[in-house]
């Protein structure tokens, strides 16, 4: 066994693993109306451990009669922020008392390795701490015109909001979008991705717990192409927040539109980083690394272009191969893991499909198959193409796995050229020294997100989204309070109405009447 394996030679099987999972509508577990269930499987033997309940549309539209009724009816949107506040601290609170379980539970069914999964789970837990702080901290905008006219704005919630989050990372993503909406007094509809509703049905439990009422949170299972449709077309539904691949985003984007409903959607990605001659050659190896290989290649916002100007080219690709050559592999419950189990065998067929391409498209300098030690799995060595042509396949298309591309530049214009001469538009890395440039280029990058000279840290007070089929609208800070409400403007005058008069009457000619009467009387 190669030392980039891991020496755990067994995987781990949590203890008390439930063998069903069931729907959550209305305070109640619940099977689904016709009793169908699928599959879900252990992406390290790739064997079905549980039966989650397939939803339909019968099942979405109970979840969305009993989370309109405790809209409509019930204490939720009513409570005074820091009601909701202490209810949302309170969920922090379970969650972070219960991370290692929860991380343990993660890790297992989505294959992360376990010492990130447990970041995951605390980030969760700091979700809602933040937004049950922003909403008390909430001040909305007052307009005077002294003596004459106060105008503000009122924010109130908007309904049910219906909430569609993928498989990689799902606690924590979950939280991103439950945290908000619910702290600004909507209720909710959750349809996780049915390759990882493990976690999800966690969630039940801890609002339960918390105090949040009945019909509050409602958690549909079941596939995109049935229960996803179902809560995107159902009229009471206004708004829809959905992270997942930019096709899927287009197909919610039309069957949104015949309802005009609110859509946030994070979706795809091909960030580049930009490495210029001048940069810190250690940190951006170091960072780029990091960027890709963790949370197994599974994320939105993975650097997997590489872009290196000339001068440092070969250096980096013989420095970042070798690093990559050792990055630790192994079962996801090994807390020296550092790449585990692609989540399903599907998705793990699609990466190494690109594997395959990518030996045709570019020189294989590390990784390009199944690591030694793991027979079965969805295992894929950290894989590096260098000299991608910005054709090539392997550049272009979101691959979502431990794959990275490089690719050389000779000028800034370049390099420009080359960050945004994809369809994506999510994130960009740019490592320099050079300040004017770093700046230029961040400017011109077509990138929702820009790190200069960092990893990918994230400030949850900022917008997170991105441009071109990378996404629709913002999360994050107060851009999701402005999701989750509306914004209703109020004016109150204080003084003299001051209006034109449409239709007034004339006023008489004096003395009139008396002349009328007169000619009358003679």
């Amino acid at each position: 066994m190669t030392d980039n394996v891991t020496a755990m030679t067994s995987p781990h099987v949590p203890a008390d693993l439930p063998t069903r999972i069931q729907h959550y509508i209305d305070g109640q577990f619940v099977d689904s109306t016709d009793g169908d269930t699928f599959d879900v499987l252990d992406p390290v033997s790739n064997e079905t451990y549980l039966q989650a309940a397939a939803g339909k549309k019968a099942d979405i539209d109970l979840a969305v009669e009993a989370a309109k009724r405790a809209f409509d009816d019930g204490p939720w949107p009513r409570m005074l922020p820091r009601q909701r506040s202490r209810v949302l601290h309170k969920i922090a609170d379970i969650v972070e008392s219960r991370d290692a379980r929860l991380a343990e539970l993660e890790s297992f069914d989505s294959g992360l390795p376990i010492s990130q999964a447990l970041g995951q789970a605390r980030r969760a837990a700091e979700n809602f701490r933040f937004f049950a702080d922003l909403i008390v901290a909430q001040a909305d905008d007052t307009y005077k015109v002294p003596g004459r006219q106060i105008n503000y704005v009122n924010r109130k919630p908007i309904g049910v909001a219906g909430l569609i989050t993928p498989w990689n990372t799902p606690f924590m993503l979950e939280s991103w979008k439950l945290g908000p909406a619910l702290a600004t007094g909507n209720t909710v509809v959750l349809k996780p991705a049915e390759f990882t509703p493990l976690s999800a049905s966690l969630w039940a439990g801890i609002f339960e717990e918390a105090g949040v009422p009945a019909g509050v949170f409602n958690l549909v299972n079941g596939l995109g192409e049935d229960a996803g449709d179902a809560l995107v077309k159902h009229p009471d539904v206004p708004l829809i927040s959905f992270t997942g691949e930019s096709r899927t985003g287009q197909i919610i984007f039309g069957n949104a539109a015949p309802y005009l409903k609110g859509l946030s959607m994070e979706l795809g990605g091909k960030s580049p980083a930009v490495v210029f001659a001048d940069a810190d050659l250690e940190a951006a190896i170091n960072a780029t690394v990091f960027g890709v290989f963790s949370l197994n290649g599974e994320r939105c916002t993975a650097g997997s272009r590489i872009l290196v100007e000339r001068p440092v080219y070969d250096e980096f690709v013989e420095r970042y191969a070798a690093q990559a050559s050792r990055v630790v592999v192994g079962y996801p419950h090994d807390p020296a893991t550092e790449v585990g189990a692609l989540v399903h065998p599907e998705h793990y067929e699609k990466v190494m499909s690109y594997v395959e391409l990518g030996k045709t498209e570019g020189r294989l300098v590390a990784g390009g198959g199944r690591p030694e030690g793991f027979p079965t799995g969805n295992f894929v060595a950290p894989t590096v193409f260098a000299d991608v042509a910005p054709d090539a396949r392997i550049f272009q298309e979101e691959i979502f796995g431990p794959v990275v591309t490089i690719t050389p530049f000779d000028t800034d214009e370049e390099a420009l050229a080359l960050a945004n001469g994809v369809k994506y538009g999510l994130a960009a890395y740019i490592w320099t020294n050079h300040l004017k440039r770093a700046h230029n280029f961040a400017q011109a990058v077509e990138a929702g997100m820009v790190w200069l000279n960092s990893n990918n840290v994230r400030d949850l007070r900022t917008p997170f989204g991105g441009v071109k089929s990378s996404g629709l609208g913002h999360e994050g800070g107060y851009r999701s309070i402005d999701f989750y409400t509306d914004q209703q403007a109020v004016h109150i005058t204080l003084g003299e109405v001051h209006n034109p008069t449409f239709g007034k009457a004339p006023a008489s000619p004096r003395g009139a009447t008396a002349d009328a009467a007169e000619s009358k009387d003679g």
